[in-house]
């Protein structure tokens, strides 16, 4: 048997073909373009295989929610390409057979939760700090969804006394995303992140906003691992400064497990997704046979 992923990223569309063991067969990168395009190309390398299911991870927002007129669609993205493109119906038009379908972090967090960092834990978020924010939740080993799906780079936070920059979240301005991904620190600085030096001021204003984070997800969600993935988090250098200021935070008001094996970087690195999609193809299958 076979199954395919797609993790539909804003830069990229990552596919794979695996077995049941997750033994990848062929895996492709596909710039995201316009939907014609890309999705040409997704079919394309698809329509090579007879796969029993697919998962879909995608960036977003998208609608989660099966009771909605626009369940499947991705929605209110940034990328006006993209805006209100009904994705899960197209895979579904060109392949009958069983689609998962969640957001990009939701499946990174499941392949985490099931193969990589947080591998034998029931509970864990995963968040990847790059681009933009974003984070997946899964409780029970199950993917949280509600009314829709979780938006954790969109948080409030409280801002840095150092920090007075006005934050690039098109939404929400200062927003954890618009003071702490990627984009925030080339703004602020001048230089992308991988360019400073590893003792920057900026790291400690990063750590201190994620800090925030991490504190607001333990006291909402009290998950048993919280994953930090994402271009940012390569700096290995933010996270003794995260512990730091997590714990000043905190100032003991709930227990954790010890902090460098409570808050980690991601195990599975940059397979989270497409590991997490091939999960979900899977348990579609199994649904249904």
């Amino acid at each position: 048997m076979l199954v395919g992923a797609i993790e539909a990223g804003g830069t990229k569309f990552v596919c794979a073909v695996s077995d049941e063991q997750l033994e990848i067969k062929e895996r492709v990168s596909i710039p995201t373009t316009t939907p014609e395009e890309t999705m040409k190309a997704v079919f394309a390398f698809f329509d090579q295989y007879e796969l029993s299911a697919i998962g879909i991870g995608s960036f977003g927002p998208i609608d989660v929610n099966p009771q909605s007129e626009t369940y499947g669609y991705i929605t209110s993205t940034p990328k006006v390409a993209w805006q209100n493109y009904p994705f899960l119906l197209k895979v579904k038009e060109r392949y009958n057979i069983p689609v998962g379908w969640t957001t990009d972090v939701n499946a990174a967090a499941y392949g985490e939760i099931k193969k990589g960092a947080a591998r034998g834990k029931s509970s864990c978020i995963y968040i990847t700090v790059g681009t933009g924010i974003g984070g997946g939740v899964v409780i029970d080993n199950h993917v949280i969804h509600g009314y829709g799906h979780p938006e954790l780079g969109h948080i409030l936070v409280r801002r840095h006394p150092e920090d007075e920059y006005a934050g690039t979240c098109p939404f929400h301005g200062d927003c954890l995303e618009g003071l702490a991904a990627g984009p925030a620190i080339e703004k602020r600085f001048g230089l992308k992140g991988q360019e400073l030096d590893e003792s920057h001021t900026a790291w400690d204003i990063e750590a201190y906003y994620l800090a925030q984070a991490m504190m607001n997800y333990t006291l909402v969600l009290s998950p048993e691992m919280i994953v930090l993935g994402g271009g940012v988090m390569k700096q290995a250098q933010l996270f003794p400064l995260i512990y730091k200021h997590y714990e000043q935070l905190m100032n003991g008001y709930v227990a954790t497990p010890k902090l460098e094996s409570y808050i980690v970087p991601c195990g599975l690195k940059d397979n989270a997704g497409i590991t997490g999609c091939l999960l979900l193809a899977l348990d579609e299958w199994h649904k249904t046979n």
